[in-house]
């Protein structure tokens, strides 16, 4: 067993190493600001859930969202219903109005931040989950505004899912990518050297990646291990992107409705599956 876990803590760290090796945003400089192995216990947080897990993504970009998360929290949607759990995704509109129909939502009230504590506790009561994961949600700044990579003040159209971590009773993960997510509060005084406005939000352990979709690929690396089942091999980030783009989604970069990930082609992504599949010992 003790081997076991030393394999997996080095897997973890080849995995992490992988998802900011581009250093897009500064996150690989932030590495050594985490505990190695966070991909690693962030998986073992949902390996055994069979209850709720709240999944809160959704970046407002212009009157929309963009592609930066709605497809990680799908891929890890669908992979957590198959390994027999009950997701719920956590928005505000837009993104909960396209997503209704199609996927268990808990929507929240966008530009009202004043509302967020009393939905937070009312939701937490009712779903009482056993895990909550924010995969690039903007996170609440210590001037108490949202701000996006520009710096530009994006209240008026952000939903605050940043009390569901604060008041929650159960372990709390969160991925970002460039300092203003929530669960950036764990790093703060880092993100200073950044061009940013960072977020203060805190989680119990935060994944850092050059995009944020990709974070979610280290938690299912060792829930496929665990399972026995290829969940990477069924991710399909270019079929979700086109279907939320169907929906109106944006690249948050480029603000155009496309088939992209912050600028990269849905191919980056893809690679970086094949890439940890073969890691793992899924090589076809």
């Amino acid at each position: 067993m003790k081997k076991q876990a030393l394999d997996e803590q080095s897997l973890s760290e080849q995995i992490e190493n992988m998802l900011v090796e581009r250093n897009l945003r500064g996150m690989k400089n932030l590495q050594t600001e985490l505990a190695a192995g966070y991909c690693l216990r962030a998986a073992k947080v949902m390996r055994d859930i069979k209850g709720t897990v709240l999944i809160g993504t959704g970046f407002p970009v212009v009157d929309t969202f963009e592609t930066d998360g709605p497809v990680g929290a799908l891929i890890l949607y669908r992979a957590l219903e198959f390994l027999g759990a009950t997701p719920v995704l956590v928005c505000g509109t837009p993104m909960a109005t396209a997503f209704q129909y199609d996927y268990r939502t808990c929507v929240i009230s966008v530009g009202k931040k004043e509302c967020g504590l009393v939905e937070a506790k009312r939701a937490l009561a009712h779903y009482k989950p056993e895990a909550i994961i924010s995969i690039e949600r903007p996170g609440l700044a210590e001037n108490g505004c949202y701000h996006n990579m520009r710096g530009e003040d994006i209240s008026a159209r952000a939903a605050c899912f940043d009390f569901f971590m604060d008041e929650a009773n159960c372990p709390t993960i969160a991925i970002g990518d460039g300092g203003n997510e929530i669960g950036m509060g764990n790093v703060k005084a880092f993100l200073a050297e950044l061009d940013i406005i960072p977020a203060v939000t805190e989680c119990d352990e935060l994944i850092i990646s050059d995009v944020s979709n990709w974070g979610v690929y280290g938690i299912l690396a060792f829930l496929s291990i665990w399972s026995k089942h290829d969940l990477l091999n069924e991710a399909c980030p270019e079929q979700i992107l086109k279907y939320i783009s169907n929906l109106g989604s944006v690249d948050g970069v480029t603000r155009r409705n496309e088939l992209t990930e912050d600028s990269l082609p849905a191919s980056e992504g893809i690679a970086l599956i094949g890439r940890i599949r073969a890691l793992i010992g899924y090589n076809n």
